[in-house]
């Protein structure tokens, strides 16, 4: 099985915790499009009835919107039952690194909010410690941007602009910066986590500790459920 099939089938399986009723978030990017897609197609059979969804982004909300999922937002829902998420890194305590696609703080947002997290990965993302394979996304306003960088290099880290293929920097829904912050294997999450919160500019990170409720890991044989302690 190829890597999007995996996710595909662990996206589904996250659908099957999906109830009549309930309001969920949509995480963004590639895997949780497959959990859009099946969440849409239950809707038209009428498995699913009641449904309303707040979006992780500006992409997301244009999905779901062309897939006829009905939407909200946290101010008329500041409770979200269960929200579907995609990670770039998993380590075994299930805490993540996300913000690869740029929409760390929304995405936080939903899942502070949310009674139920759930993280869908392939296997490639699960890691012995977080920033072994990805680098943490830092969100900071673009004025100032520079000391931001400095600061973050304060902490160990190599920092890099975000930018898109044309060379611009890149910009969040928020209209913000990142810095993708190549820390290595990080040694103390909590402490990287007080220091950035910390830092006025500073918007929010990809560190996402103690949110996720659940990771599904599609392997080529089965969707393997883990659960946090």
């Amino acid at each position: 099985m190829d890597v999007s099939e995996l996710k595909r089938e662990a996206a589904e399986r996250a659908v099957d915790f999906v109830e009549s009723g309930m309001v969920l978030g949509l995480g963004h990017g590639t895997t949780t499009r497959f959990a859009l897609e099946r969440i849409s197609e239950m809707l038209r059979q009428g498995k699913l009835k009641n449904i309303k969804a707040v979006p992780c982004s500006l992409h997301v909300d244009h999905d779901a919107r062309e897939l006829g999922i009905p939407l909200t937002n946290l101010n008329q829902h500041p409770e979200i039952d269960l929200t579907i998420d995609g990670a770039d890194e998993v380590d075994p305590e299930l805490n993540l690194i996300k913000g690869g696609g740029g929409a760390l703080v929304r995405e936080k947002v939903v899942a502070q909010a949310s009674r139920r997290e759930i993280i869908v990965v392939d296997p490639r993302k699960m890691s012995d410690r977080l920033g072994s394979q990805h680098s943490l996304p830092v969100e900071t306003i673009e004025f100032g941007w520079g000391v931001q960088a400095a600061f973050v290099e304060s902490l160990g880290a190599d920092v890099t602009l975000r930018r898109t293929e044309r060379g611009d920097a890149f910009r969040s829904d928020q209209g913000n910066v990142i810095l993708d912050c190549e820390f290595g294997p990080i040694d103390d999450c909590k402490s990287i986590d007080r220091h950035l919160k910390s830092r006025a500019g500073i918007v929010g990170h990809g560190l996402f500790l103690g949110l996720a409720t659940d990771v599904l890991v599609g392997r080529p044989d089965g969707v393997e459920h883990l659960r946090a302690q």
